[in-house]
């Protein structure tokens, strides 16, 4: 059996097969062709030129696909990042959208290094799932203004695709199908001359390489306090979605990916991204489906040829690449949109099952990320309504039961169950302080005592026994609850 240090020195595995040589590098294909109109678009969105979008695109995908810690993910500009640093770009202009994103990098990196990213196992799964039907819904939402007010010719051509798409891999998969629809499609429109939208129309694509340089804003004190706001929002949003995307693309190929790595890499390619000129990014939903899913990548080669890929094409073969239909891409998109939504969990029998509260969550979630365009916000608030619907159930799991000795002298009282904030309230209650006998036990050797609320509650008990001249002995903790009953007892009223 080999090492763990020998296989960490073994080829990789697009080197080792050609088979899967071919599939990383068809994938990487079609994926650059899928986002150089989303990066246009996300520029537009910015208010920056197509060309910020697009340097970002590839030096993102590039350095990611060195220092990121989930091979396959596809990280590029975001309309999620791009809504983040629109404000900045639109009123004080691209310097200070640049600098903007060189901070969040340096922000991304130092969370990374904090470990922000074990805070990942708290986000529960129908808040998960609440995030990936939402972004399906998001990717939907993207291809409907592309469908809207458009030559007639535009719906049989996305038809069409879609068409190819569901029925090319039934004859083979060698080729990816949304390769195949794309230059299909392009040339049937070029060689019938048919006037419909194309990726060139979305904006003039940049016919050099992205050269480094500083952002040309002044070095002050204002500069940092204008920008940090946006570059902290910009940096967890990227994290968030990061880290997400690249915990679906676990579940999906049923491997681990190291999230530590994954942040710190996120911050590492906007720090780099904004030395050339882009505006910065993160793992993007879409693409990555396209590449994991639908193209069948599972190495980083795909990630570093979407990037390449996406740069030659732009400088070199800009002229063709302008006349890509975009409804050959809608059509892609479409696909993505329909495979990435989880169907099951909508389906009467899974609704029937779940319980109530993990509905509202995920209900909760898809509303918040499809009304605001902003996944952040729906996994932040599906959390936060994951917790308290939580607590509540478990606020109702503390119990107490009191039997009085046969000769009357002595009470012990057993509590079972969580004590914290939200169970320990109604304790106090639950005793009979005027009539149980002067000797009171009280037994919590199936309980846990988890905060400084429980601890006031079994202080409140202790006094309200001693206003009657009553004595209460505590029994049955175990050691955690000993620890921080010792240490707050008696500690958490003022003196009357």
């Amino acid at each position: 059996m080999s090492s763990p240090l020998s296989l960490s020195w073994s080829r990789p595995a697009w080197l080792a097969s050609p088979k899967v040589f071919r599939t990383e590098v068809l994938a990487g294909l079609v994926v650059a062709l899928a986002l150089i109109p989303e990066a246009i678009s996300f520029s537009i969105i910015a208010d920056v030129d197509p060309s910020v979008g697009l340097f970002a695109s590839f030096t993102m995908a590039v350095v990611m696909s060195f220092v990121g810690g989930r091979a396959a993910m596809i990280t590029a500009a975001t309309g999620a990042m791009a809504l983040v640093v629109a404000p900045l770009s639109r009123e004080h202009g691209l310097g200070y959208l640049i600098a903007a994103v060189i901070l969040g990098g340096l922000i991304q990196v130092i969370l990374g290094a904090l470990g922000v990213a074990k805070l990942m196992r708290f986000v529960p799964r129908s808040v998960m799932v609440g995030f990936v039907n939402a972004l399906a819904i998001l990717i939907f939402m993207a291809q409907v203004p592309e469908m809207y007010d458009v030559p007639w010719a535009v719906y049989p051509l996305i038809v069409g695709g879609l068409a190819l798409m569901v029925f090319f891999p039934k004859i083979t998969k060698a080729v990816p199908a949304p390769l195949v629809s794309i230059v299909i499609l392009t040339v049937i429109t070029v060689a019938a001359g048919i006037a419909v939208p194309t990726v060139g129309d979305k904006g003039e694509l940049p016919s050099s390489l992205p050269v480094p340089g500083l952002p040309d804003v002044p070095f002050t004190m204002d500069t940092l306090t204008l920008i940090a706001p946006y570059a902290f929002a910009f940096a967890l949003v990227g994290l968030m979605e990061s880290l997400m995307t690249a915990k679906l693309v676990d579940d999906i190929t049923d491997t681990h990916s190291g999230k530590t790595r994954e942040s710190i890499g996120q911050g590492i390619a906007n720090i780099v991204t904004g030395f050339f000129g882009g505006m910065g990014g993160c793992a993007m939903i879409g693409q990555t489906m396209i590449n994991v899913k639908t193209a069948g990548a599972r190495t980083r080669l795909s990630t570093f040829l979407a990037g390449t890929l996406l740069i030659v094409m732009v400088v070199a073969f800009g002229p063709v690449v302008s006349d890509i239909p975009m409804a050959a891409l809608v059509a892609v998109m479409i696909l993505v949109a329909v495979g990435t939504f989880d169907w099951h969990s909508i389906q009467p029998k899974t609704l029937k099952r779940m319980p109530l509260g993990e509905l509202i969550v995920m209900a909760v979630t898809v509303i918040c990320v499809v009304a605001t365009h902003n996944l952040a916000i729906g996994v932040v608030v599906g959390c936060i309504t994951a917790m308290v619907i939580f607590a509540k159930r478990v606020a109702h799991l503390a119990n107490v039961s009191g039997v009085v000795d046969p000769d009357g002298k002595q009470v012990v009282y057993a509590v079972t169950g969580e004590l914290f904030f939200a169970s320990s309230n109604d304790l106090v209650y639950q005793f009979d302080y005027k009539d149980d006998p002067d000797d009171v036990v009280v037994d919590l050797s199936d309980a846990h005592i988890w905060d400084a609320s429980s601890v006031a509650a079994l202080d409140a008990i202790e006094t309200k026994y001693a206003e009657r001249g009553k004595k209460v002995t505590i029994i049955g903790l175990n050691k955690p609850s000993a620890d921080i009953h010792e240490k707050l007892a008696g500690q958490l009223t003022g003196s009357h």
